[in-house]
């Protein structure tokens, strides 16, 4: 809700709905401390509670998902993780299964599904694949035991599951043959620093509206895989305070450290145009002074079929957030009529109303072009950062297991193995890679401050520390994919912005294009990576 007006200002309906959220979260609250002062033993004295806090647990999801609550506070989370924990460790469900009651058995498997959202966003991947493996026997026990219409859905349900777990890009340490479980949400190292002589802006990411539409990536519970990826980018890790306190200088201090914010999103999995237009006034309208509004679209490329006489900001096509309708060659969508528009289709004018505060936009698709000509009429920051529009043939098969240049923004170092053909090494190798490439993070952010032709936007924008990330994560995935070799073939395999990059300075700077090159050389796949790029230009 808006922050700068009065009370009066929010209309009667939206205030009653944050009044009927926050009873049901209070409720659940006292429901779940009282849950865990409850005895171990005596099953008849904990299983009414259980039954009573776990309804109220699901009318605040209910609730959540109705009206696209999203406080993006990371404890809310881990207090969902424990109360389903408690679920599983005492089999609150075990004897659902002894009972001629299908509706018991759904409400086991819901609880299944719910509970593995909840480590998917926590990262616990352990605990996701034994949540699976018990899901798919519960599933094949519910199925066999009753004859009921959902069957093909919750085997749905299991295929889509297991497919989203797969999509990852796995490493594996040879040391002990252990798999590298990374977290990528936003450490107390992760962005590089501010240093002394770097002007940048005070702006700060309050919102995000996260789109998927992209035609059959993985997915899972209305989340694909690129919309997964840069939910976790937008996200911190969540602050141990009783190491905070522990640190130098915080012992004589009886203040607790500042509660850092994560930015407001909206998770919005095939909207419709009018849906999509919603949130975006809702958002624009409650965005606070100095505040960045970031809008990612993951969405099949619609494309015009020809040129027209005036090239406007409706006639290069954009990207497709829902169609009701089957896909057309695939990936896009072409028009026999140019007069005729796509009516879900997110036209790169249709934002121009929202450039009147500070916009940062991604935009991974087909036609991503289509967001270079925007034109900034209003004066205030505005980025585009924008996919490359195809990938070599060698990668293309790789789509449905999510974007590559996502995963770059996401998990840099993983992509750059990915494109570098690795899936195992040392943990030493691992450890030192990572290192390596907080090093060029901060060079890049040096470039970019020190920059004398770059845009005004990209610094007003590199002062929040999420949106610095993305930016030197961009910098990076582009100055990467300029010296491979099977990148090389075409340009419409490179990243682009708006507005350009200088790329002399950025991108094909020769201090990053030597970091990428040693970086290469540490994992000893230099020989994928061109020696000197800037003479092919």
């Amino acid at each position: 809700m808006s922050s700068g007006g009065a009370e009066d200002d929010i209309p009667q309906a939206e205030r009653k709905t944050v009044t009927d959220f926050c009873y049901l979260l209070d409720k659940s609250k006292q429901l779940f401390n009282g849950l865990r002062d409850l005895p171990q033993y005596g099953q008849k004295q904990w299983q009414s509670y259980f039954g009573r806090t776990f309804d109220v647990y699901t009318k605040l999801w209910k609730f959540q998902q109705q009206h696209r609550l999203r406080t993006s506070e990371t404890s809310y989370l881990n207090e969902a993780f424990s109360f389903y924990s408690a679920i599983r460790q005492r089999s609150y469900y075990s004897q659902v299964n002894k009972e001629d009651r299908p509706e018991l058995v759904v409400k086991k498997l819901r609880y299944y599904a719910r509970f593995i959202v909840v480590c998917l966003l926590l990262n616990k991947m352990d605990v996701v694949k034994d949540l699976v493996k018990e899901l798919s026997d519960e599933i094949e026990d519910y199925t066999h035991r009753f004859n009921t219409e959902d069957q093909v859905e919750w085997n749905l349900v299991l295929q889509e599951v297991a497919a989203f777990i797969e999509a990852d890009p796995v490493m594996v340490l040879n040391d002990d043959n252990t798999i590298v479980i990374t977290s990528n949400r936003l450490s107390e190292t992760g962005a590089p620093l501010l240093e002394q002589g770097m002007i940048v802006g005070q702006l700060a990411l309050a919102d995000a509206l996260i789109i998927g539409n992209c035609n059959n990536q993985v997915k899972f519970s209305e989340l694909t895989v690129d919309m997964f990826r840069m939910l976790q980018a937008l996200e911190r890790e969540p602050m141990n305070l009783a190491s905070q306190m522990n640190k130098p200088g915080m012992q004589e201090s009886t203040e607790k450290p500042a509660r850092r914010e994560n930015p407001h999103k909206y998770l919005l999995y095939k909207p419709t145009f009018s849906q999509l237009y919603t949130f975006l006034a809702a958002s624009f309208k409650e965005l606070p002074a100095n505040s960045v509004l970031l809008i990612y679209l993951s969405a099949t490329g619609v494309f015009p079929s020809g040129r027209s006489d005036s090239e406007g900001p409706y006639d290069f096509g954009g990207v497709l957030t829902n169609s009701n309708r089957d896909i057309i060659n695939g990936d896009a969508i072409h028009k026999r009529n140019q007069s005729y528009k796509e009516m879900h289709c997110l036209h790169p004018g249709d934002l121009y109303p929202f450039t009147r505060k500070p916009l940062f936009i991604i935009v991974d698709s087909s036609n991503s072009v289509a967001y270079k000509n925007f034109t900034n009429l209003f004066g205030q920051p505005l980025v585009c950062l924008l996919s490359p529009t195809a990938y070599p043939k060698a990668l293309q098969d790789q789509s449905q297991r999510g974007s590559l240049f996502t995963l770059f923004l996401n998990n840099p170092l993983m992509a750059f193995l990915f494109v570098s053909g690795l899936s195992s090494m040392r943990r030493g190798l691992w450890e030192k890679c990572q290192d390596y490439l907080r090093k060029i993070n901060r060079d890049i952010a040096q470039l970019l401050t020190h920059s004398r032709s770059i845009d005004q936007s990209f610094l007003q924008f590199f002062g929040d520390e999420f949106l610095r990330l993305l930016l030197t994560r961009f910098i990076f995935c582009s100055a990467t994919m300029r010296m491979h070799k099977i990148f090389r073939q075409e340009t419409r395999n490179y990243p682009e912005s708006y507005p350009q990059l200088p790329r002399d300075e950025t991108v094909e700077n020769p201090h990053l294009q030597k970091h990428i090159l040693e970086l290469a050389s540490i994992l000893d796949v230099r020989n994928v990576f061109l020696e000197n790029t800037l003479d092919d230009y």
